[in-house]
């Protein structure tokens, strides 16, 4: 594989190793010294690829497009799998090939100290290699576990091993969503993820690798024709191209005309909503994302944020999804959801426009500001969050993406719910299946793909106390999609500080619940936090004040 190749797919041309590892940090020195075992090995072993000319700078290219965690989780003992990985990431760029995939068999084997877990290895004569990014201590755990029990079941001798797990790896075009369109896919052959590793390259690209159990066969033949069976089934437009998303059609356009036509206000002839787009002012880009950017702008001389989407990724689905917030948006009025102003519906000039929220995100505020919250400006914040959420399902209308970086702050000192860009309206049967939200924070059914209705969102709200609680990010030594496997196999939940006030506590263990229909609802969620409140008093402490108010209140309260 020629230099040029990569950097036809666009990755990048770098330093040598020897010139930069004065430079960087340790974990840019630890890529180096992980770089130079794996090039070792593979050059003692003799592999064809590692005999081309240019093969040193191929493969600290390949390093180098990958974040740093990928030389830190890779089995160096297990040189090879980086070819492999390089061979996938090549092939995804060309889309006839995508999503690039490979399955094999592996073997995961606890060494056991007395009761503790703490290292893995084949045992011996074991012809399957251990997986690319060794092993976690939950799935050394997960093995041990099934050698026991099949010991017990006298199907295996303790000593002999445990039955193989699969290892697949897959590479394409770096997305929103791919995530849980890859463990939708691996869901419906039946499979059951034990242990997962996400990467994106530098220049667009995706590497996962998932551990999964569930297929009876060892041949990988069948496993792979059945994965590939599956993407074939999947909708083409599923798999993202390399450029930007195509044109809409004709057909397409009248589909979107229709999808705005029936979210016009009916009768009164007042579509006060529809703003003129030449109206709108824009001041600053407060944040960007995947399909869309955040302004803050003017609109009639009032201060608005200005939520525009990407028109080269205008395509039909994105904009049903837009047409769907606008409708849900229109329709709501609550002190704690911020407040709709208007929006432009006519393609390709795509906005949404409401109320502009001075005082940022509560995420921004926990984890950039460093700040936690004691017990009265905790409750202040979380009354008002679940007050939001109560209206919203009261309305049958399900968020599906709770979190810290979703509730803003005002200068009246009001925590309101935002960005509807994922929210729907409940279906009639009461249920939903589409996969959505934010790992750290969703539910186990949403993860699984199973059918959920509104206590989805009372999931994500125990995390959210957890956050205010905490000022952590939730599960922040693994990556998003291990916490996900971790909370759906292993009943994984954030740790609950042991000074907590022990109402706070038990509200937090019942949001948690598996089985939704044990968590609260949003009514009882308010009634239990004002409660507390009034046994912990200086309930309203922060309404008092003239001048700084709710923050300066919030400021004398953190950690």
């Amino acid at each position: 594989m020629a230099m040029e190749d990569n950097e036809s797919c666009g990755s990048r041309r770098v330093d040598s190793p020897s010139a930069a590892a004065a430079t960087k940090s340790l974990r840019q020195r630890k890529k180096v010294e992980v770089y130079n075992e794996v090039l070792r090995r593979l050059k003692e072993a003799d592999h064809a690829e590692a005999r081309e000319a240019d093969f040193d700078d191929q493969l600290w290219a390949h390093f180098n497009r990958l974040p740093s965690r990928y030389a830190m989780d890779v089995n160096l003992e297990r040189a090879e799998d980086v070819l492999k990985h390089k061979r996938l990431l090549h092939l995804a760029c060309d889309p006839a090939n995508r999503p690039a995939l490979d399955v094999r068999l592996v073997q995961v084997v606890p060494i056991s100290d007395g009761d503790s877990v703490h290292s893995y290895s084949p045992r011996r004569g074991s012809t399957h290699p251990p997986p690319a990014f060794g092993s976690s201590p939950n799935l050394e755990a997960l093995a041990l576990n099934a050698i026991k029990s099949e010991a017990e079941d006298g199907d295996i001798d303790l000593n002999d091993g445990v039955r193989p797990m699969h290892e697949i790896t897959f590479s394409t075009i770096d997305k929103p969503k791919l995530l849980s369109q890859l463990t939708s896919l691996l869901s419906e052959v039946g499979l059951n993820i034990q242990e997962a590793h996400a990467f994106s390259t530098v220049d667009g690209y995706s590497l996962d690798v998932f551990v999964v159990d569930g297929w009876p066969h060892e041949e990988v033949d069948q496993l792979r024709t059945e994965l590939e069976r599956q993407v074939l089934k999947a909708e083409k437009k599923s798999w993202p191209s390399q450029h930007s998303m195509p044109r809409l059609s004709e057909k397409e356009k009248i589909e979107i005309k229709c999808e705005f036509d029936h979210l016009a206000i009916p009768n009164d002839g007042t579509d006060v909503w529809e703003i003129d787009p030449q109206s709108l002012k824009f001041e600053s880009k407060v944040a960007s994302g995947s399909y869309g950017d955040l302004y803050k702008g003017t609109y009639c001389s009032q201060d608005v944020a200005i939520k525009i989407l990407k028109t080269e990724r205008l395509n039909t689905e994105l904009q049903k999804e837009f047409a769907q917030e606008v409708y849900i948006m229109r329709k709501i009025r609550h002190k704690n959801v911020i407040q709709f102003i208007g929006a432009c519906t006519k393609p390709p000039n795509l906005c949404i426009v409401t109320e502009f929220m001075s005082g940022g995100s509560v995420y921004d505020y926990l984890h950039k500001q460093k700040g936690s919250f004691k017990l009265p400006g905790l409750l202040k914040v979380a009354i008002d969050i679940s007050k939001g959420m109560n209206y919203l399902h009261q309305n049958n209308i399900i968020h599906r993406d709770l979190k810290a970086a979703n509730l803003l702050m005002d200068e009246n000192e009001v925590v309101k719910v935002g960005d509807f860009g994922v929210a729907r309206v409940k279906a009639q049967t009461g249920v939903m299946t589409a996969e959505t939200g934010t790992y750290r924070w969703m539910a186990p059914e949403v993860i699984e793909h199973k059918p959920y209705d509104h206590k989805a969102d009372i999931f994500s709200f125990g995390v959210v106390l957890w956050e205010l609680l905490t000022g952590k990010l939730p599960y922040d030594y693994l990556t998003p999609l291990q916490a996900a496997v971790g909370v759906v196999q292993k009943g994984l939940r954030p740790t609950i500080p042991k000074n907590t006030h022990p109402k706070l506590s038990d509200l937090l263990e019942k949001c948690w619940q598996k089985d939704p229909s044990l968590r609260p609802d949003f009514s009882q969620v308010t009634e239990i936090l004002q409660k507390i409140s009034k046994e912990v008093g200086d309930d309203g402490e922060g309404r008092k004040e003239k001048s700084g108010g709710f923050f300066s209140a919030l400021r004398r309260g953190h950690h």
